[in-house]
């Protein structure tokens, strides 16, 4: 079918190009793409192009897709692949039939990729995804983890696309809250804890402040993957303690992003901008080029010039930084670190400082594009246990943790779930739901898809079948309306990956793969496969050998395994 279409294409912009000369002189004339109908009764494929036309060329759509349609039906590669005659709707809809034949291609198509089916070829585009970014001063919460899930399949849509990706993890290792950190820890070295007459007010209160008290004590050495660190055990040793919890943290964290499938490639401490001097040449970047300007002791960015609502302090009057000032430096060095695309995954409360962030990297002027960088807000997770919202887990004391919830159900069931809405949407992570198995249970309807045909191959084989023979199929054998509703649920895999790493979009996989499923699961409610015809099930076994690889490699993309049993 990808065939099919790339050579619809073609002749739809031929056709496009007669019928409208004087738009394709003028340099008018609209790029030739297919639409998805509205409704499956309409077609495979529709063509808006002639409404488009209609105001420019000042005449009827409907005339116009009448010339249109002849045209194309005037294409031998039209004849080959649509059925005829092509049909006008409403306005001046066209929609195309396509042939069986274009359909059933696909399934060759994808046995001979395999997993690399819809994948582009490389494009030697660097792309940099920044995500988590947690600062190393509790367990990682259930919004780290949307972002982990976010963040992680983002990059892997990227990777499909040709493009070269980083994984880019961006923490404060000295900021406030480490200083709360390390205050709490010295806190419970004295053996105070949570409740006591002089235990800090701000102090963190969770149990994990108990063990990296107790482990720095013992003279423990804790590793991350950017850092190391040995305990000295003296309590009053508090840049120890800091540096040891901060190495605690950051091993814990490593931990819980490994259990959930997650790596990164490097690690980027804001500190950094401040010993390297980044963040005070930043500074006179946008002074020597006329963008600041001092106001009652303060260092002022006028942000305003860039579309903000109000000029923004820079330099406070105490000579301290706002947050916003090390992110401007921290986006420069990506900039010259050569990524010309970069991505940021953030909690929905970072989206006043969007603004204030591209106005100081236009401010710089160092060649930095306008409305760079991009960035994915996603709102908040609330979770549901028992028909109750859970709010507190006892390690960090004040909320639910990653580790709480793939302790509770599975890493399959957290990364799906947490992936499966649009992340500019709240989200209800229903911990009795993700444990049932059953149709309602969106990734165990997905994943079972996959289990049904590992059995339906394995009773393939014991019959005799010979699975390695399935490339030698005649697919023309595959003409059942589920059949042919399932070939052309394949066929849209590729578009699918192109537009949701364009749309940075990673919620459409989830979406796409409870479709696949759902033309699975009805194509194996209406049709047999272990049958007496031996061309016939060599071909339906072809088809859903196809259909696993689709949805094993979709699966992969975010993060979730395929199960061959269930």
């Amino acid at each position: 079918m990808i065939q099919a279409k790339r050579d619809l294409l073609s002749v739809l912009g031929d056709a496009l190009r007669q019928v409208a000369p004087e738009a394709a002189a003028a340099g008018t004339l609209p790029a030739p793409v297919f639409e998805a109908p509205k409704q499956a009764a309409h077609g495979d494929l529709a063509v808006t192009a002639a409404m488009q036309l209609a105001k420019p060329l000042k005449k009827n759509p409907r005339e116009l897709a009448t010339a249109l349609v002849a045209a194309l039906e005037a294409q031998p590669a039209v004849q080959q692949w649509v059925q005829l005659p092509i049909e006008i709707a409403g306005p001046g809809f066209i929609n195309l039939r396509l042939q069986p034949a274009a359909k059933q291609g696909i399934v060759a198509e994808v046995m001979q990729a395999a997993d690399r089916f819809g994948w582009q070829h490389p494009t030697g585009k660097k792309v940099l995804v920044e995500f988590v970014s947690a600062n190393p001063t509790g367990p990682l919460h259930v919004g780290h983890g949307r972002q982990g899930a976010l963040g992680d399949a983002l990059c892997n849509l990227f990777e499909t696309q040709g493009q070269q990706v980083t994984r880019e993890f961006y923490y404060n290792d000295a900021g406030v809250q480490i200083s709360t950190l390390a205050w709490s820890t010295h806190a419970r070295i004295k053996g105070l804890q949570p409740g006591d007459e002089h235990w800090p007010e701000s102090a963190y209160n969770g149990d994990y402040i108990a063990d990296i008290a107790a482990d720095f004590l013992a003279k423990k050495t804790v590793k991350a993957d950017d850092r190391e660190f040995t305990a000295s055990g003296d309590p009053e040793d508090l840049e120890g303690i800091r540096q040891f919890a901060v190495a605690y943290l950051r091993h814990e964290q490593d931990l819980d992003l490994r259990a959930f499938g997650v790596r990164f490639d490097n690690y980027y401490l804001e500190s950094s901008l401040y010993t390297d001097g980044r963040v005070e040449r930043t500074v006179q970047k946008l002074v020597d080029a006329g963008k600041t300007f001092e106001e009652g002791g303060a260092l002022w960015l006028r942000s305003t010039d860039y579309g903000d609502d109000k000029d923004r302090v820079m330099r406070k009057t105490d000579g301290g930084y706002t947050y916003f000032v090390p992110d401007v430096a921290y986006h420069i060095a990506k900039w010259e670190r050569g990524f010309e695309q970069c991505v940021n995954i953030q909690g929905s409360d970072h989206h006043g400082t969007i603004a204030r962030v591209r106005a100081g990297l236009q401010a710089a002027g160092v060649g930095i594009p306008q409305g760079w960088p991009d960035y994915v807000l996603h709102k908040m997770v609330t979770v549901m246990k028992n028909g109750e919202e859970v709010k507190i887990s006892k390690r960090a004391g004040s909320y639910v943790t990653l580790r709480d919830l793939i302790e509770w159900t599975s890493k399959d069931a957290v990364r799906f779930f947490l992936i499966s809405r649009k992340a500019d949407t709240e989200f209800v992570f229903d911990v009795d739901l993700a444990l049932q198995q059953n149709d309602e249970n969106p990734v165990f309807y997905v994943q079972y898809a996959h289990a049904r045909i590992h059995s339906v191959r394995a009773q393939y084989a014991d019959k005799g079948g010979q699975l390695d023979a399935l490339g030698q199929a005649d697919l023309a054998r595959l003409d059942a309306p589920t059949e042919l509703a399932l070939m052309t649920r394949l066929a849209e895999y590729p578009d699918m990956l192109r537009n949701a790493a364009a749309g940075l979009a990673p919620h459409d996989v989830a979406f796409y793969l409870r479709d696949l499923a759902s033309a699975f699961h009805s194509y194996y409610a209406a049709e047999r496969f272990l049958v007496d015809d031996v061309e016939l099930g060599r071909a339906r076994m072809a088809l859903l050998t196809a259909t696993a690889q689709v949805l094993r490699s979709g699966l992969a993309l975010l993060g979730v395994s395929a199960p061959e049993k269930m």
